[in-house]
């Protein structure tokens, strides 16, 4: 009898049309952050929104559950190569949040709970790409993933995508956030394969 089955050949051949450059698929949703997982109750939880004029916008838990939800169901794609394919969410899209925001600002500096940052153009959060999620797989986010909200982009790697939402600043001026101000590229395109400076 054969130990090797001449019938197998490995793993099942990957969605090579989903899938950018140098990436793998995994089943897993890993977990990876830049420091301590911040608990935030969502009683005390805030978000605001700053133009380049210092006008702030503040939505509480209850003010982001009162706005029209998406669920959209999207491929995520991380700096570290891997890739998970149509993970399911919960959440307002950023041009809903946006719609009454006057702003000439083209650059955002995104904030969390714990200090992370990133910075993303402005154009890259409208037009139905980009969402404060709080909700994936059909239950609550949960803090590992960026609960109780997150920032969801993902046609950027997933560094862009901040965990544990607190700010929003709209600039003027581009300033490079926690990773990219240590080498990571400052757009992070999966498709171009962004991943550090000179990319």
């Amino acid at each position: 009898m054969a130990i090797i089955s001449r019938g197998f050949h490995g793993r099942r051949p990957l969605d090579s049309a989903r899938l950018p450059p140098g990436q793998y698929e995994t089943t897993s949703f890993p977990v990876l952050s830049a420091g301590p997982t911040p608990r935030v109750p969502r009683e005390t939880w805030e978000l605001s929104v700053t133009t380049e004029s210092g006008q702030r916008h503040t939505w509480d838990w209850d003010g982001l559950m009162a706005l029209p939800a998406e669920s959209p169901t999207v491929d995520l794609h991380c700096v570290t190569k891997w890739s998970k394919f149509g993970t399911e969410w919960r959440g307002v899209s950023l041009d809903v949040l946006l719609a009454d925001v006057e702003t000439a600002a083209e650059h955002v500096l995104v904030g969390s709970y714990g200090g992370y940052t990133t910075n993303v153009p402005l154009a890259d959060l409208l037009d139905g790409k980009a969402w404060i999620a709080y909700g994936y797989g059909g239950g609550d986010l949960t803090p590992e993933h960026g609960g109780p909200a997150r920032l969801l982009v993902p046609h950027l790697y997933l560094w862009k995508s901040a965990k544990w939402v607190r700010d929003i600043q709209l600039r003027e001026s581009d300033v490079p956030g926690f990773w990219e101000g240590a080498g990571y590229h400052n757009y992070g395109d999966p498709w171009r394969e962004q991943r550090y400076q000179g990319d």
